[in-house]
């Protein structure tokens, strides 16, 4: 019986012995650099990281994502409708509109400026350059003279001869604010038919002497009715994506 224990014992000891897992350890350590040449790629990785984190900025910054969602956002609430269609609708239909209407922007960027790059024809700076010509062309049409010279005047640069010496600091905020503006003036004709709706249907509901009935439960059948009778979707699509094809 002694030997059949110790013989148990010999083997439990042998198998925990054989099943145990020697976890390896993780060192993290700065050391001097012992050149320049040590340092660039730690940069181009920071610098990489930094243009990856404000990518969905330049995408509002630099096409037609921003008069989009705001007149789809003025529309919803225009008809009244709360949250619906809900903001990730509205978001992803506006993000694949600006994905339809700067395909030109964007297919001319990539064969004049990263094609070009990626066949080791032109230099960094250079496709920088190139790259961004569609798209400042693409600002300067839809952008007002009146904003984009404030923003040069604020700036305190002279005034730009070509469109060339127009600086992209001066010019992205004024696009902005000119797709702002543009967005506001079509809200603002989205909400008068919408508006005309409401104020006939409180005034029904006060001359029948119905005022606990909310006039909302009675005009949003009416203008959601009236939006699908007209095609509004279509109509409202169609007229924002032909206003950037026809400058602006």
């Amino acid at each position: 019986m002694r030997a059949l224990r110790l013989g148990l014992i010999l083997s439990l000891g042998l198998s925990s012995r054989a099943l145990a897992v020697t976890l390896p350890a993780v060192r993290l350590a700065l050391e001097p650099a012992k050149g320049p040449e040590q340092v660039a790629p730690v940069l181009q990785i920071l610098l990489l990281l930094t243009v990856l984190s404000v990518a969905p900025a330049l995408l509002l910054m630099l096409t037609s994502f921003t008069r989009l969602v705001v007149v789809f956002s003025l529309l919803r609430h225009a008809l009244g409708t709360q949250q619906t269609p809900p903001n990730q609708v509205l978001i992803s239909l506006a993000l694949f509109l600006t994905f339809f209407i700067m395909a030109p922007v964007f297919r001319q960027a990539y064969r004049q400026g990263l094609q070009p790059y990626m066949d080791h024809q032109i230099t960094e700076e250079e496709m920088f350059r190139k790259t961004l010509q569609p798209f400042r062309q693409f600002m300067l049409r839809n952008t007002r003279e009146k904003d984009l010279a404030l923003f040069v005047k604020i700036r305190g640069e002279k005034r730009p001869r070509t469109p060339e010496d127009v600086s992209l600091l001066s010019l992205i905020p004024a696009f902005m604010i000119s797709e702002l503006r543009t967005a506001f003036e079509i809200g603002f004709l989205l909400y008068l038919p919408f508006l005309i709706i409401d104020m006939v249907v409180s005034s029904v509901l006060l001359s029948m002497g119905m005022l606990m009935l909310p006039p909302m439960m009675i005009s949003l059948p009416l203008k959601l009715l009236l939006f699908v009778l007209v095609d509004g979707w279509n109509l409202l699509v169609g007229s924002l994506a032909k206003s950037f094809f026809l400058g602006g």
